[in-house]
């Protein structure tokens, strides 16, 4: 019994890494690489002007963005950079840190310097607000201002996360990525993301582009894990810090998320930053960018404008939206 369970573990392994490798042949890279600290990102890049850095949440990965159709209103005006958040996609999340909000932050500050992006409009969906907010509050030379779309903003019970973190234990976490996360994520890809569009139906052009072996390989489930396990510290030590924003923030929500209560977390936001601006979009669900893709682009849009003519980061000093 012990044999054939472990050649059935065996014979598992081999076919998600074959599985892997096929979908990454089919569906290469489409953009460019920077490496910063021995860790490789791959982003996308189109534009020219003032900057917009698109960060994507959880899943996923930066043609999220494309396939939303954000990316191309905005490369008309702006230079625009969708990252691979560590470990998604393209980039790499080597082992030894948890890649917290704040480590990925502090890498992706590093890209910046690296590619040249001078105080840019920030924008995080989902997981990504997180990253998105820590880049504003620990690196604020960076950023000029944030659109944040259905984020999870403060300390709440989440019944997912004991359910998903399992592949972010070292060594055990390690069979199970390889071998049965796996199998229960493709099981469970249809109706995740139906619950992730929700109530309205997934989009026929990100149902037809989306690679859903992605999400499944296992270096992604690792990173997926890590950042489930880490969200509710990550907020822990936001909540405070968020009230000394000084720059204009946008927050967008569905008011049908399924994923995040929008009353919890993005009006809860807005009343903690009052010098925010709260858009929420009527019957749309966690994937707002999909349901409102011109009012997302067009608040982006005011951001950078906003952040262009603000008055400098001096301590007491708030600029507007």
């Amino acid at each position: 019994m012990l044999v054939a369970s472990a050649a059935a573990l065996a014979a598992a392994a081999l076919f998600n890494t074959w599985r892997s490798r096929k979908a990454e042949r089919e569906h290469p890279p489409s953009g460019r690489f920077v490496t910063v600290d021995g860790v490789r990102l791959h982003y996308i890049e189109r534009g020219e002007g003032t900057p917009v850095v698109l960060l994507h949440g959880n899943i996923v990965t930066a043609e999220d963005y494309v396939w939303s159709g954000v990316f191309h209103r905005l490369a008309a005006n702006h230079r625009v950079i969708a990252i691979d958040r560590p470990g998604f996609g393209y980039s790499d999340r080597p082992y030894g840190p948890m890649w917290t909000a704040r480590e990925q932050a502090d890498l992706l500050r590093e890209a910046f310097a690296q590619l040249g992006i001078d105080r840019a409009v920030v924008v995080g969906h989902s997981w990504g607000t997180l990253v998105a907010l820590e880049l504003a509050l620990s690196h604020p030379d960076a950023v000029s201002g944030l659109v944040l779309l259905a984020g999870y903003y403060q300390t709440t019970f989440r019944a997912d996360v004991p359910l998903v973190a399992a592949p972010a234990v070292p060594v055990f976490g390690d069979v199970l990525r390889y071998t049965v996360s796996p199998l229960v994520g493709s099981a469970l890809m249809t109706p995740t993301l139906k619950a992730m569009f929700a109530p309205l139906p997934v989009p026929e052009l990100f149902d037809r582009e989306f690679p859903r072996v992605f999400p499944v390989r296992p270096g992604q489930i690792r990173a997926e894990a890590q950042d489930a396990v880490t969200m509710v510290p990550a907020v822990y030590g936001m909540e405070e810090r968020v009230r000394d924003l000084r720059m204009p923030v946008t927050i967008f929500a569905g008011t049908e998320d399924r994923v995040v209560d929008h009353e919890t977390h993005a009006v809860w936001l807005h009343e903690t930053i009052p010098t925010s601006d709260l858009r929420l979009v009527p019957g749309a669900g966690h994937m707002v960018h999909y349901a409102a893709p011109d009012e997302v682009a067009d608040a982006i849009e005011q951001t950078a404008r906003a952040g262009r003519v603000g008055a400098p980061r001096v301590p007491g000093l708030a600029a507007h939206p």
